[in-house]
């Protein structure tokens, strides 16, 4: 499947975008070759490979690298005062925020 100057006039209608001649051919050549490769790719014989959750499954086993869910720091005034120097507002060492829903 190819594009034509038609499909990318719509294309950019329906994005808001203003192009010129220019630009509208150089988006008529990206746009063909990143359907290009997309064709390419699906043309790759795939029946008997097992999907991957992550491509990095293929060398190790990924739930081996993820940390236990423990807690790794102890709470103190001195490291709540710490975080609550960036605050622009506070109160009772809890972040104030405007109001956005009434």
């Amino acid at each position: 499947m190819s594009l034509t100057l038609n499909d990318v006039n719509r294309i950019a209608r329906l994005s808001r975008l203003e192009l010129d001649e220019q630009e509208q051919a150089q988006a008529l050549l990206e746009l063909n070759s990143m359907l290009g490769l997309i064709a390419q790719l699906q043309s790759v014989d795939t029946s008997g490979v097992t999907p991957l959750a992550h491509p990095l499954s293929v060398h190790e086993e990924i739930s081996l690298r993820l940390r236990e869910d423990i807690v790794t720091e102890t709470s103190s005034l001195e490291k709540r005062a710490e975080l609550m120097a960036n605050a622009p507002a506070e109160s009772n060492g809890l972040f104030l925020v405007p109001k956005v829903i009434e």
